[in-house]
This record gives C-alpha cells, sequence and structure tokens, in this order.
C-alpha cells in the first residue's frame, strides 16, 4: 500500500508517511501496514507493548477481528523537531467501528516517531497511543 510519494526521503516525506500508515490501517489488511514499519518498530497501546513485527501483526489482527469495520483517523496533527531523517507526530486519534454488533467510538493521545530507513523512505519507528481521560 506504499504510495510512491514515500518512496524516497523527500524534506516532508514524513506527512506522507503517516497518510500512508493510516490508510494501511484502515485497510485490514496487515500486509498494507508492514510496509510503512521499520524493522524494529515498537508499539506501546494501553494494554501491550508490541516490540516485534510479529507481535504487532498480532495485535492489528485481534483489533481488527474485535472490532470490525474499524476507521482509525489523525486528528490535530502536530509535528515536532523534524529534521532530514527523524519527524516525531502528535495527534489525537479517533475510531469508530462495530464491537458486538454495536457502534462504538474512541478518541485518544498518540506519538509516532517517522525515521528514514537505509533506502531513504519514510517509516515508523514507534507508535505511543494512550486513551481519552
Amino acid at each position: 500500500m506504499r504510495s510512491k510519494r514515500t518512496s524516497a526521503a523527500t524534506p516532508d516525506g514524513y506527512r506522507d508517511a503517516l497518510d500512508d500508515y493510516i490508510a494501511g490501517t484502515n485497510a485490514h489488511d496487515f500486509d498494507h501496514v508492514r510496509p510503512v514499519l521499520h524493522p524494529e518498530v515498537v508499539f506501546r497501546f494501553s494494554d501491550a507493548d508490541c516490540a516485534t513485527l510479529l507481535a504487532a501483526q498480532r495485535y492489528f489482527e485481534h483489533t481488527w477481528s474485535v472490532v470490525q469495520d474499524e476507521r482509525y483517523a489523525a486528528v490535530d496533527v502536530a509535528w515536532r523537531v523534524p529534521t532530514p531523517t527523524t519527524a516525531i507526530a502528535s495527534y489525537t486519534y479517533r475510531w469508530t467501528g462495530l464491537v458486538d454488533g454495536q457502534r462504538r467510538s474512541g478518541s485518544g493521545r498518540a506519538t509516532n516517531v517517522f525515521v528514514t530507513d537505509p533506502a531513504g523512505r519514510w517509516v515508523l519507528a514507534h507508535e505511543h497511543l494512550s486513551p481519552s481521560r
């Protein structure tokens, strides 16, 4: 699902990488998420940490099975300390989906760290999510 936009490190390619990550997540197929991830990506969720791609895949796939037709969005994105090789996104995440046949939704805070990989592509190296209080 990687867009051609993020195939090379452009000064603001991290913005495209976030868009590609969100689109991949909303495809509900980890094969669409994996190309946007650093091989050593770390996820910190409110209920689990995933420090390998396999752990992340299992977490995503479990979530998609519990929250059917989930739609994930990043709003109010603020980019912190962007450099030619690293950028940090802080945003509010929102999700909607069906849980046990009932429409549910939620939101929280997110921090994503994007880096350029050895091929010069922007990839997600770290994500930390915490639910709204």
